[in-house]
């Protein structure tokens, strides 16, 4: 098994929450908040399924709203350890790369490669543009070290923020036999511990067999913006959430079935 800084083995024989890619759209997330907590159970555990960042009109909204349903579930649960768990998708993984920008070898192609990506509202979130970014890439590296360190002083200075970054795993999963929860997909050719980043990057084609005997893997993300769907093996629960779609969670029972599926 991987490192345990990086993996969440959940409570056994419990129900599991599984968020789709939220993509700053903090009011469909506010929305599915409600309607979870009407369901919940104190003994349920929640997953982010990465990608809470990027795209979407409200990332800094979003991420409030996520940190707030973290913490009432811990409140409704008495948990002493947290029981929502938040995974690190491909908007994670780019927003911390940016704020280490002047350390690339080609920071202007990966600025550039970022906003094709979506970057740029989670830039905006914390103060600034990507074409201020632009500019202080022209005017030196001390001028993009400024930059950055802008960022993150933005990042530090709102509550739990750093804290959610810092707290982000590579996946999660429960017993033998049960399921795997990532953001983006596996690569099948390797074992779990050597996956690194195909959680966020990767897809699910080609998995015609369990995973490493998990029951079936489980992602937030699809790059083709499809609706969700689940075959034998694997279960999408993207539905486009800030590009144009609505947002998906899945509810998992204790046997690691999808037994229900929230929109909003």
């Amino acid at each position: 098994m991987a490192e345990a800084r990086n993996f969440t083995e959940l409570n056994p024989g419990t129900r599991i929450w599984a968020v789709a890619a939220v993509h700053g759209e903090a009011e469909h997330l506010a929305r599915l908040h409600a309607v979870l907590f009407d369901k919940f159970k104190p003994s349920d555990q929640i997953v982010f399924l990465g990608n809470l960042l990027g795209l979407g009109p409200a990332v800094g909204p979003a991420l409030e709203e996520a940190l707030l349903l973290r913490r009432r579930a811990m409140a409704l649960s008495g948990a002493e350890t947290p029981n929502v768990v938040f995974l690190r998708g491909a908007q994670e993984e780019m927003w911390q790369k940016l704020l280490m920008l002047q350390m690339a070898p080609n920071p202007g192609q990966v600025l550039d490669w970022m906003e094709a990506q979506g970057i740029g509202p989670t830039v905006a979130a914390y103060g600034s543009t990507v074409t201020a970014g632009r500019q202080a890439l022209r005017d030196g590296i001390l001028a993009l070290t400024r930059w950055t360190n802008g960022l993150r002083e933005s990042l530090r200075v709102r509550d739990g923020h750093s804290q959610y970054l810092s707290s982000l795993q590579h996946a999660a999963y429960t017993g033998a036999g049960g399921i795997l929860l990532v953001a983006s997909g596996i690569d099948a050719s390797r074992p779990l511990a050597a996956q690194g980043d195909a959680f966020w990057w990767g897809g699910l084609s080609g998995l015609d067999q369990p995973f490493e005997g998990f029951k079936s893997v489980v992602r937030g993300f699809e790059r083709r913006h499809s609706q969700p769907r689940s075959d034998a093996f694997t279960v999408t629960l993207d539905g486009g959430a800030g590009r144009g779609g609505p947002l998906f969670a899945g509810l998992f029972d204790e046997d690691g079935q999808l037994c229900e599926l929230l929109e909003a």
